[in-house]
């Protein structure tokens, strides 16, 4: 399932905003960096400095272009003139207080998940806007639980930073979403229902070379490879009795997901030696690799009883040496190490004077 629906998950958990003191330093409106480091707390020792980049709405997903002169992230802030998630492009320095970044995504449908690919030129992103022009609507609760949409209109497309659609990369019918890219610039892993489940592929940058990876029944999605492109982590939710199989293919069969159950799978790229990493409880997600390929930062809310807060914590590709990152009381997730590994970006709702906003920072990071 997409990863953006932060809005969603703030309303499943009743979310409830802290208030921070936070000194600025000059003018957050001129595009240059602005650190605040009254914005880290002061458990978060693998921040050495913190900057705020965007102001309202739910930002989310931002990715580094290969040369981490960039990112691309989705937001649906009405103030930048769109009615959900579309794709934005910014510089590493930039600051968006009072302007708005330039939209590559057609401004139709609703858009996930964009990535660069590795000439920084062009990104990949899934879209609905082949089914509809219009935002498709999005249920947030089936049988008073928190789900997920799982829409069929999703197909994933090349776009240059321009916003013009160079490429389809999938056809087939149902949902293909989430794609990422390896670092070493060759392939690409997704989600699919192709074949009636939900589970990964990888395809090579122009779409061919289609594979499937995993095979077990469950939700698979939010794939990332690691910095040597030989292992890929994911968030998986996985039924085992009757019911919850049940529960989960009906689910299924009407388009929808249930996400509060998830933990994290590890394999090779091309989906062997495939191995279950965390067993937290409640949902564990939006994973991504250390900069040394040994650690995984990924969010989780295991350690709230009423799931919520949800924060950032690393551990060893070996499932050992647990460690909280974030001591937020709200939300940290969709963690993003730049290519060089000196800075994280990441989405939460600190400092959003006690509303329900979800927006970006970008922390230099010490290990």
């Amino acid at each position: 399932m997409t990863k953006n629906y932060v809005l969603y998950i703030l309303l499943a958990f009743s979310f409830v905003s802290c208030k921070q003191n936070t000194s600025k330093t000059g003018d957050a409106t001129t595009g240059a960096t602005k650190w605040v480091d009254s914005l880290i707390y002061p458990e978060e020792t693998h921040f050495k400095n913190i900057r705020q980049v965007t102001f309202g709405g739910d930002n989310a997903e931002a990715y580094w272009s290969f040369d981490d002169k960039q990112l691309v992230f989705q937001s649906n802030n009405k103030d930048w003139n769109v009615d959900c998630d579309q794709m934005f492009l910014m510089d590493a320095d930039e600051i968006f207080k009072d302007k708005i970044p330039p939209m590559i995504s057609t401004g139709k449908g609703r858009t996930t998940c964009a990535y660069f690919l590795p000439d920084n030129e062009h990104i990949i992103y899934a879209s609905t806007h082949l089914g509809d022009d219009a935002c498709p609507e999005t249920p947030l609760r089936k049988n008073g639980k928190y789900i997920w949409p799982i829409y069929d209109t999703y197909d994933i497309f090349v776009a240059d930073l321009e916003g013009n659609i160079t490429a389809q990369l999938t056809h087939e019918v149902g949902y293909d979403a989430e794609p990422t890219v390896s670092p070493k610039g060759d392939k690409i892993v997704f989600t699919s229902t192709r074949n009636g489940d939900i589970d990964l592929y990888t395809m090579n940058l122009d779409g061919s070379d289609v594979k499937q990876i995993t095979f077990e029944l469950g939700y698979d999605g939010g794939a990332f490879f690691s910095p040597d492109g030989t292992k890929i982590i994911f968030r998986s939710s996985r039924p085992k009795t009757e019911e919850e199989i049940k529960e989960y293919k009906d689910l299924l069969a009407e388009g929808l997901v249930q996400p509060t159950e998830m933990e994290l799978y590890i394999c090779n790229a091309d989906g062997s030696d495939l191995k279950q990493l965390t067993d937290l409880g409640n949902a564990n997600w939006s994973p991504f690799f250390h900069p040394d390929g040994k650690k995984i930062l990924f969010s989780s809310n295991f350690e709230s009883p009423r799931g919520f807060p949800f924060n950032l914590y690393l551990i060893d590709i070996d499932g050992k040496n647990l460690e909280r990152v974030t001591h937020s009381t709200t939300f940290d997730a969709f963690p993003v190490f730049s290519n060089d590994g000196k800075y994280l970006v990441f989405s939460s709702n600190r400092n959003n004077g006690g509303g329900h906003d979800t927006n970006l920072f970008i922390a230099e990071w010490q290990d």
